[in-house]
């Protein structure tokens, strides 16, 4: 048993197109919770160094967004109270908190997203389709880093001259303004040596090939078909028309019915799909760690 991260990138990347397909094309809340409430889970599932500012910020994002469509929409019967002349309805709130949730969810998809799809799995996948592509995409990753490290350097250099001494907002903007206008001379510059490399080494010269050490499982193969089963179900419940949500003039739900909640309880189970797989290796792990 594999853990999820360690399958084909392809299945990975199904999985993650059906999660945000779903979530970006609905507006129900129930499936609108399952996918924020999943999104922080497995982003807190693959997120090592647990960077708890980002979920802050998130937060905030959150906070804005909810409260954004209430100031700026004034539909709906139920008025909650009235701000410059202007009412507050409940259903504009509960909108913009639905908005806000399916936006910040979505978020939270992508960014565990970056911390699975590894370069070597994008590659794998867009290596295929287009060598060039693959080029370019496995370049812009490589400068990620490169302009992170470079940028701390230069930052410290610049520490080290005395050039940061001034503790005031112009003197922050001036000094980043310079750290700004180095990285662009020294990233034409590695431009102009990386062409040159490329040049030297043969590219161009002829057909293009692809190393991968990824290669299709039966593990992969059940895993890609239980995705779809997953969201083939929910998908006929948005089709039929049980995940209808409407909020304006007046909060109306379509009856779920029996196909509707099939459709919710497919979509939950394909939520936490990652977090099942991550919960059942970790128990083989632990059991085949007893028997030693």
């Amino acid at each position: 048993m594999r853990s999820f991260s360690e399958y084909n990138p392809v299945a990975i990347f199904i999985y993650f197109f059906s999660v945000t397909g779903v979530a970006m094309f609905n507006t129900h809340p129930v499936l609108t919770a399952l996918s924020l409430v999943g999104g922080i889970i497995c982003l807190l599932t693959y997120d090592k160094k647990r960077r708890y500012k980002e979920h802050i910020g998130f937060f905030i994002l959150f906070l804005i967004l909810a409260a954004a469509n209430p100031l700026v929409s004034h539909n709906g019967v139920t008025v909650l109270f009235v701000l410059n002349n202007n009412p507050v309805t409940l259903e504009a709130l509960l909108y913009g908190i639905n908005s806000a949730a399916i936006i910040i969810g979505v978020l939270y998809w992508f960014r565990t997203f970056t911390h699975i799809m590894t370069s070597d799995k994008l590659l794998y996948i867009t290596g295929a389709l287009s060598p060039k592509l693959s080029l370019v995409l496995s370049m812009a990753l490589r400068y990620v880093p490169m302009f992170r490290e470079q940028t701390e350097k230069v930052r410290n250099a610049q520490k080290g001259m005395g050039l940061f001494k001034d503790d005031n907002i112009i003197d922050d903007i001036r000094s980043n303004m310079r750290i700004y206008s180095i990285l662009i001379t020294w990233a034409l510059e590695n431009g102009i040596t990386t062409a040159d490399s490329m040049e030297a080494r043969g590219f161009g010269v002829g057909k293009r090939s692809c190393y991968s050490n990824f290669s299709f499982r039966t593990s992969d193969v059940l895993f890609i078909l239980t995705d779809l089963s997953l969201l083939t179900a929910t998908v006929i419940g948005m089709i039929s028309g049980r995940f209808n949500y409407g909020f304006y003039p007046k909060i109306n739900s379509a009856d779920m019915g029996a196909v509707g909640t099939v459709g919710a309880i497919a979509y939950s189970v394909l939520i936490f799909l990652p977090f099942i797989i991550e919960m059942a290796v970790n128990i083989r792990w632990k059991y085949l760690k007893s028997k030693i």
